[in-house]
C-alpha cells in the first residue's frame, strides 16, 4: 500500500462519514422517543410522565451514542441475529 499514485486522492467532507445525530441522540431513536413521549403527554394527558420519558429517554439514547454512534445498527443486528454477538 505504499506505491500511491500520486493524485488519487480524494477528500471526503466529515458530514458523510458521522451518523445524522438529532440533539445528540441518533435521529430514529429520537423521533421514535419524541413519538411516544408526546403520545402520552398529550394524548393521554400525562404531561410529567410524557417530559420524564423523553428526558430519561433522550439521556440514554445519547449516552449510548457517545460510546458508540451505530449502537442503534448493532442493536438490529443483534435482533436479527442473535447468536452472532453472543458470548
Amino acid at each position: 500500500m505504499d506505491d500511491l499514485v500520486p493524485g488519487f486522492t480524494a477528500p471526503v467532507h466529515r458530514a458523510l462519514t458521522e451518523p445524522i445525530l438529532l440533539g445528540g441522540a441518533p435521529r430514529s431513536v429520537a423521533i421514535l422517543n419524541g413519538t411516544l413521549a408526546a403520545a402520552l403527554g398529550l394524548g393521554l394527558r400525562l404531561w410529567l410522565v410524557g417530559i420524564a420519558l423523553w428526558a430519561i429517554g433522550h439521556l440514554a439514547a445519547v449516552w449510548a451514542a457517545r460510546r458508540d454512534p451505530l449502537f442503534v445498527e448493532v442493536v438490529r443486528r443483534h435482533l436479527r441475529i442473535p447468536a452472532h454477538l453472543g458470548i
